[in-house]
């Protein structure tokens, strides 16, 4: 009931005001497991994919999020789920291997799960190495993987700012990846290594961001 009065009120607002340019929307199947893997600008890309998608979109969010209390973390509680995120705890010492287990969880249940490669926001725009975890899930589910290329969004919301702002981000969906039979009978290991580069390829492909040749790290807390 969240996600449809999101869907159907919520969305179109939020649309209404960025007013997104959004292509290839086609290529995201409507039905089945399906992984959307993206480029990383912006908090608020978490909530803009699921807005212009043609279906339900999960995402993971921290935990924190989830568990505010009076009128504003009620609100903030109902936001989240309406669309579709997952809370868990970033930093618990399991915290990477039971984020797979919940991804998992989603594509086998049939759902879309969206995910960024690169791990966390690219703070200068360029373009890093995905980590592996998007393969493991292709691999394992055999779920297609979309493409997402984000751009503008770090405009609407920058790092380190806690208000967004109106400005315009385009939105690209890529054909669907069909990896898992392609990479059957390749070590698990260089499978892994070889499908998410082949998706960062095709991230790189819908954005033309700079390429960092490097993985991207966690900035130190301060």
């Amino acid at each position: 009931m969240l996600y449809l009065t999101s869907r159907m009120v919520v969305a179109p607002a939020l649309r209404a005001v960025f007013r997104p340019t959004v292509e290839g929307a086609h290529h995201v199947p409507r039905s089945g497991a399906v992984i959307l893997a993206s480029n990383h600008l912006s908090f608020v890309d978490s909530v803009v994919i699921p807005t212009v998608a043609p279906r339900q979109v999960h995402f993971l969010a921290k935990a924190s999020y989830f568990t505010g209390s009076g009128p504003k973390g009620a609100a903030m509680r109902m936001w989240m789920t309406s669309m579709g995120m997952i809370p868990v705890e970033r930093d618990d010492k399991k915290a990477a291997s039971n984020s797979l287990e919940i991804a998992l969880g989603v594509l086998r249940r049939g759902g879309a799960f969206g995910i960024y490669p690169e791990g966390t926001r690219s703070r200068d725009g360029r373009l890093y190495r995905g980590r592996t975890g998007v393969a493991h899930l292709a691999l394992e589910t055999g779920a297609p993987v979309v493409p997402v290329g984000l751009s503008g969004t770090q405009e609407i919301q920058p790092v380190g700012s806690n208000r967004p702002k109106v400005a315009h981000a385009t939105i690209r969906f890529g054909e669907p990846l069909r990896l898992a039979e392609r990479y059957a009978g390749v070590p698990a290991g260089k499978a892994r290594r070889q499908v998410t580069d082949e998706i960062m390829a095709a991230i790189h492909d819908l954005t033309g961001q700079e390429l960092a040749g490097v993985y991207n790290e966690h900035p130190p807390a301060s």
